[in-house]
């Protein structure tokens, strides 16, 4: 079971890291996930 976690961390990982290729990129995105999360929470 670890292992398996192990495997679906890294790739979740890599298909993150690789959609966005700079620092702004990155920004960006935890912006979305900071933005989603807030919605989330405003809903309840």
């Amino acid at each position: 079971m670890k292992r398996i976690t192990i495997v679906l961390l890294a790739a979740l990982s890599l298909s993150v890291l690789s959609g966005c290729n700079t620092v702004a990129g990155i920004g960006k995105d935890m912006q979305k996930a900071g933005e989603k999360v807030e919605g989330a929470a405003d809903r309840k």
